[in-house]
């Protein structure tokens, strides 16, 4: 049967953009003209934005090389298939990291082990490695952990029970070599978690309350091999002393190596922000991060630190407690019970009267800013800056802004002088470079991998409210914010992305981790799901189901298609993407057509050899 004529290619393009994307690659199928129809570039930027719901204003990816390679890698390459289930905990999973090389990862638990896992098994399987339980150190749980940058040792930290079931935070560190325990460091609170700086000194906090509302937060670098070596080597050094307003304390302490701030890895600058920054200078309501400057320093004697120790010391053992169902309850870790009971015993005057020391003490007793964060170096190249970023707050005891203060060279290890001997005798305090208010409760951060920028997740307080009672701060939202910080401006750079849920009340709200990929963030949440979004389209792309809370998540920094999960429900799942599924099921490839036409005539001309060395045997001509 003779075919009719080909329609037009302008006709078949027309009937494609009705169709959904998948109809379109089956009728691709049909021949020859369909299948050039069916890859047309302006075809899939239609399918593209309205399959994505995404603003016509954001651009393409500026690595994208076509819109159907485009519309192909969101749909094909997120790691939101379902391939393993790991049951090897026995209670709540809090935590997972990955190492630098993405051959192993670590997860923290309730259960109080901490277990690494081999991801480079010959079957694609995940297995458990090794396994350590820090009860033996009078430990409640595991929450967080940590690789140093050769992935040769692992940070731990959790939740110590000492004295009257007071409850303060450890850091263990851990050798990959033989699993053996090289140190262990005091942590307090707990929810500073800690963090490696290099690939041998750690940071650590402790906490000296000195009033009802008003405490001091002291950072630590300490090393991860606690032995003494020579005097001009220490194992402890003071990093920051650092006075908390409003019963607020500084947490979840993490250190940015700032060194590729003129190669982003995310395309931030498109329309819709031109306009959020247009209709700012118009006038606007919109948010405005916000820096706060604590002032000069003038007189003060400084307290021996040993003495602040042991007062810490003799505080802990006071201090009434019990262990905590989890990580980084913001009032418990703060010891809400302690500070309502004040608040009740003491009067709004007397309250009055220790806020206005407190801060009379912050202007006069509070070393100055460094100035250079904002300021370029003189060469105009891009200079690698180390920056320490944690939560604090001074509205309030729940943590509400992201502190900024830049380390220096020659604080990069415990030579040189100790507790604070550098400092002038008036400087009693550190000052923060730079404050970002997150305008609600921030309940997770992670970096991108270049460093440059910082993800943020947050519980919104409602438009316009007002702050009077330090203890009693607003009602937070039940959707989760997910911000976007630029640590080269410092300042938010994106509107928030929102699609992940929290329901625990203010004084309840816990940490839930995420973390970010090269084109890719992904966060827990408490409605039993994880989410991935998109870093260059602001847009949600899976949903990772559980069976209770999700307090993880975790991208591998040597394949962005592989993801795990941690959950309350005791699992870890793994996830890979659609693309990386289908290959692992796929049957082996024959021998290339090249390569069998070789061997077939190769075959042949043997044969043929063969057959003339018989006839010769044979005596025939």
């Amino acid at each position: 049967m003779a075919s009719g004529p080909a329609l037009p290619d302008s006709l078949v393009l027309e009937i494609f953009l009705h169709l959904p994307h998948d109809a379109v690659l089956i009728a691709g199928l049909t021949c020859h003209q369909w299948l050039a129809v069916s890859r047309d570039e302006f075809l899939w930027r239609e399918l593209f934005y309205s399959y994505y719901r995404i603003p016509r204003s954001v651009p393409r990816h500026p690595a994208a090389v076509s819109w159907y390679r485009e519309f192909k890698r969101l749909f094909d390459c997120i790691p939101c298939v379902e391939v393993q289930t790991l049951r090897e905990h026995h209670d709540q999973v809090l935590h997972l990291a990955f190492s630098h090389r993405g051959h192993r990862f670590s997860s923290c638990s309730k259960d109080c082990t901490v277990k690494l896992w081999d991801t480079e098994r010959p079957d694609g399987d995940i297995a458990l490695v090794h396994s350590s339980s820090m009860r033996q150190f009078n430990w409640g749980y595991t929450q967080f952990s940590q690789f140093n940058a050769d992935d040769s040792l692992l940070l731990v930290s959790g939740v110590y029970l000492g004295p009257h079931q007071s409850s303060s935070g450890e850091i263990a560190v851990i050798s990959l070599e033989n699993y053996t325990l090289l140190s262990r460091v005091r942590n307090k609170p707990y929810d500073v978690f800690g963090c490696w700086l290099n690939e041998a000194h750690l940071i650590s906090g402790n906490l000296h309350w000195i009033g009802n509302m008003t405490s001091c937060s002291v950072l630590w670098l300490n090393k991860a091999f606690q032995v003494w070596i020579r005097d001009t080597v220490n194992v402890v050094k003071r990093l920051f002393k650092i006075q908390n307003m409003n019963a607020s304390t500084i947490r979840t302490v993490m250190v940015a190596h700032c060194r590729r701030h003129d190669s982003p890895d995310l395309l931030l600058d498109y329309e819709a922000q031109s306009r959020a920054r247009a209709e700012r200078e118009r006038g606007g309501q919109c948010h405005q991060p916000l820096l706060f400057d604590l002032g000069d320093s003038e007189q003060e004697e400084e307290e021996e630190d040993g003495d602040e120790q042991e007062d810490g010391e003799e505080e802990e053992a006071g201090e009434a407690g019990r262990a905590y169902p989890r990580p980084t309850h913001a009032a418990h870790s703060l010891r809400l019970g302690h500070m309502i009971q004040g608040q009740r015993s003491t009067t709004e005057r007397e309250r009055e009267l220790e806020s206005r020391v407190a801060e009379f003490m912050g202007k006069t007793r509070t070393s100055r800013p460094d100035s250079s964060l904002l300021t370029p170096s003189p060469s105009g190249e891009a200079e690698e800056k180390t920056y320490l970023l944690f939560t604090t707050g001074s509205l309030t005891y729940s943590p509400h802004q992201i502190g900024i203060k830049r380390i220096r060279p020659d604080q990069m290890t415990t030579c040189g002088p100790v507790l604070g001997e550098e400092r002038s005798s008036d400087e009693f305090f550190d000052s923060l470079d730079h404050v970002i208010d997150i305008h609600g409760h921030i309940i997770g951060m992670g970096l991108s991998p270049d460093h440059r920028y910082l993800y943020v997740n947050s519980r919104a307080w409602p438009a316009g409210c007002v702050i009077s009672d330090p203890m009693s701060p607003p009602p937070i939202a039940e959707e989760i914010d997910l911000h976007v910080i630029d640590l080269k401006s410092l300042r938010e750079e994106r509107r928030s992305l929102r699609a992940h849920r929290a329901f625990t009340p203010n004084d309840e709200c816990f940490f839930i981790f995420l973390d970010v990929s090269r084109d890719f963030v992904a966060s827990g949440a408490e409605d039993k799901h994880g989410y991935i979004w998109d870093r260059h389209y602001n847009i949600c792309l899976a949903r990772l189901q559980h069976d209770d809370v999700v307090n993880s998540v975790a991208f591998s920094p040597a394949d962005q298609e592989l993801l795990l999960s941690a959950s309350d429900d005791s699992t870890i799942k793994v996830w890979r993407s659609p693309r990386m599924v289908r290959l692992a099921r796929a049957p082996p490839r024959p021998a290339p057509t090249r390569r069998l036409l070789s061997w077939l005539l190769e075959k042949r001309n043997a044969d043929a050899a063969a057959a003339a060395s018989t006839a010769d045997l044979n005596g025939k001509p």
